[in-house]
């Protein structure tokens, strides 16, 4: 399948800004059942300082703000090609052994909550593939979707005890759960082609977990599904702060107000 992506961050600022950096996760990457045709990234009224690879072979993209704006642009558009692996991404790769993605984070880290819901699990006696369904299944009934009830530091424990949240939080209760299973979990951070629509007013996330005899497996919580060709991977770390699409920002006393306009859409006549 053939997707065209427009990406479109916009930052209003309350006062010129006097210096600003931003790092971003925006270019996909080049795994297992997706290409890279072509990426492009426009700024308006700020410049690229360098672009590197990360630790978990993200494409990282330092730009800084111009001094004295009050409106930062970041225009991001291509077309990737995707398969169906049924959400298998295959062996481990990265700078970081596969171990650490055993280890829990501030966003992650189990509560009462959680550790029960690890205990009833375990009582399955499920494994591999069949268990990591099954935690999915459980975290989409106790936390349901919706908007406006958790924030970027939210964590999983939290999200899980006021019973609702987004993909993001779906996916750092389903991280932290795996984890106390003891096995390999990572959050994936990326673009989903929707079918009722084109226009998104946000990326999509979900995560991963590493099944022995497999590798890396997709689970997509909040559509209690495996990632399909619809599915395009940019970047992946140990939690959201790992994977943000664009971190690291410091603008002073300056208040900002933020639009994201996403679109995806199958190029007919293609893949």
């Amino acid at each position: 399948m053939r997707l065209k992506i427009n990406h479109t961050t916009k930052y209003r600022f309350s006062e010129p800004v006097v210096h600003a950096l931003q790092r971003l996760r925006l270019k996909p990457k080049e795994t297992q059942g997706q290409k890279i045709l072509n990426w492009d990234m426009e700024y308006t009224n700020a410049h690229q300082e360098l672009e590197y690879e990360d630790q978990h072979y993200n494409t990282v993209t330092l730009l800084a703000l111009e001094s004295g704006t009050q409106e930062v642009v970041i225009a991001c558009s291509g077309e990737v090609d995707t398969e169906d692996s049924a959400g298998v991404i295959g062996q481990h790769s990265g700078h970081l052994p596969l171990w650490s993605f055993k280890g829990q984070t501030p966003l992650t880290k189990p509560g009462d909550k959680i550790r029960k819901l690890v205990m009833e699990l375990e009582q399955t006696r499920l494994q591999g593939v069949e268990l990591l369904h099954r935690v999915s299944q459980l975290v989409l009934e106790r936390v349901e979707y919706r908007t406006g009830t958790t924030g970027v530091t939210t964590g999983a424990e939290e999200a899980i005890l006021q019973g609702s949240g987004v993909c993001q939080d779906h996916a750092h209760i389903f991280i932290g759960t795996a984890r106390a299973l003891d096995i390999p979990a990572r959050y994936v951070s990326g673009y989903l082609m929707m079918n009722d629509r084109i226009d998104q007013e946000a990326t999509h996330a979900w995560a991963e977990a590493h099944v022995d005899g497999l590798g890396w497996v997709g689970f997509d919580i909040s559509n209690g599904i495996s990632p399909d060709p619809r599915y395009v991977r940019v970047a992946t770390g140990r939690d959201y702060r790992d994977a943000a699409p664009i971190t690291g920002i410091s603008f002073g006393t300056a208040t900002e107000d933020l639009e994201v306009n996403v679109a995806v859409e199958q190029q007919h006549g293609q893949q």
